[in-house]
């Protein structure tokens, strides 16, 4: 083992799509030339965060408004004998929303792909312990307040694809216990977020697709390509949602990826207004995305809602979804009840965008409540109400559902959720 102390290095995984990108080192590097790698930098002045955002933009051509952060997982010690050299490797991982990049000398070949693919390459030393540190995990889907089920799928889906990579490369359990502890990870992703339709549903339909035995190379495969399908749903949501607000006036709450996408297409561009949405105020994040877009994006506190749709500016009142009921109701962000109610009042229509595997099978929607720090953290003896979620019944929704498959009519939603009931079949 060497004496010296390990050298401290970054090693950046960039997410687009549910794929990351994999580079393989040129003949010309010191270190592991020929074998594949992520972004991988060493870390200057002792900030590993600086050092990753440097190397991203020296290997890939990404400046930091180009990558989002999203974890940094813990450092670990890589020993590697053979050269003499260890290493205390920093892992991140970063969201972007392009595959363009531009490498420098030291990549001879870059690819997207799986990062199961990690399992089947010859990689630097312990990435995919790299990527272990900062993958998706099923305590990082329960405990996630910040996204909606529409994201929260995606990252359900990514633990299923790893989990079955790793089955399926293992060669120390049999076929029975590989697919008994795939059974059992889908089992509790299922439970991680029982309100969530879209995540049961898209995990059922990865799950349903490999029957009837459920091998693990099955499941991973079907898996990522059950993403790649998720995505493009999300987007057609998002399409059929733009083309019905292009040129409004918009008012709409919480943070919604399809709503985001939908205001940002739509054209002309709507005219925004968007509600804090308390007590977490992802509605700040929402609005200060939309203005670096171009937008015309006004802030205003949830109790200002009903008195902005009084005032006759607001067009139309557009929302996302946690789920659907099968009887049309919307589940959605607390506000969104009271919203769709000054809403019929004002005569303003109501429309809720989603792709329909947020649709319910059994309407079985948890009480989700809000941490009561975040409403009150005084010392008196004060009771705190927050739920995180409220019910907006379907004669509010009076726009109607904006999906990937076009404006579903309430007598629609039968069809669909017979269609999703028999993707739980593989249980």
């Amino acid at each position: 083992m060497p004496d010296a102390a390990p050298t401290p290095v970054v090693t950046v995984f960039l997410r687009h799509r549910g794929n990351v990108l994999l580079l393989r080192r040129s003949d010309d590097v010191g270190a592991y030339p020929g074998r594949w790698g992520a972004v991988t930098g060493h870390v200057e002045d002792d900030d590993p965060p600086a050092s990753a955002l440097q190397t991203i933009e020296e290997e890939t051509g990404l400046r930091d408004t180009d990558v989002r952060p999203q974890r940094q997982g813990a450092a670990f010690t890589v020993e590697d004998d053979d050269h003499g050299t260890h290493w205390r490797v920093h892992p991140f991982l970063f969201d972007v929303d392009t595959r363009s990049i531009q490498t420098n000398w030291e990549t001879e070949e870059v690819e997207w792909a799986s990062p199961t693919a990690l399992l089947r390459r010859d990689t630097v030393p312990d990435l995919w312990t790299s990527y272990r540190r900062v993958a998706p995990s099923i305590l990082g889907v329960t405990n996630d307040t910040t996204h909606g089920s529409a994201y929260l799928s995606i990252r359900a889906l990514e633990v299923l694809r790893d989990r079955a990579g790793m089955l399926a490369h293992s060669e120390a359990s049999t076929i029975e216990d590989a697919r008994g502890r795939l059974v059992g990870t889908a089992h509790r992703l299922l439970d991680a977020r029982p309100s969530m339709a879209a995540m049961g549903n898209r995990l059922h339909r990865a799950m349903h697709a490999s029957l009837p035995e459920l091998p693990p190379d099955a499941v991973e495969t079907n898996a990522h390509e059950a993403i790649q399908n998720a995505l493009a749903a999300d987007a057609a949501a998002a399409e059929t949602a733009a083309a019905q607000v292009g040129g409004a006036h918009v008012l709409t709450l919480s943070r919604s990826g399809t709503v985001l996408s939908a205001l940002q297409a739509a054209d002309p561009s709507p005219t925004v207004s968007v509600a804090v949405s308390g007590p977490e105020e992802e509605g700040v994040g929402v609005a200060e995305h939309l203005a670096e877009a171009g937008l015309d994006v006004t802030l205003l506190p949830d109790a200002a809602v009903a008195h902005r749709l009084r005032e006759g500016t607001i067009d139309a009142v557009l929302v996302g979804a946690d789920t659907i009921q099968s009887s049309g109701a919307v589940v959605n962000k607390a506000g969104t009840y009271g919203a769709a109610l000054a809403a019929r009042r004002a005569e303003v229509p109501v429309y809720a965008a989603c792709a329909v595997d947020k649709i319910s099978v059994d309407d079985d929607t948890s009480d989700e409540s809000a941490p009561d720090r975040t409403v009150y953290d005084g010392s008196s003896d004060v009771a705190v109400w927050s739920p995180r979620f409220d019910t907006t019944p379907p004669a509010l929704i009076t726009g109607g559902l904006l999906t990937d498959r076009g404006t579903l009519e309430a007598d629609e939603l039968n069809t669909v959720t017979e269609e999703l009931a028999k993707l739980r079949t593989w249980t």
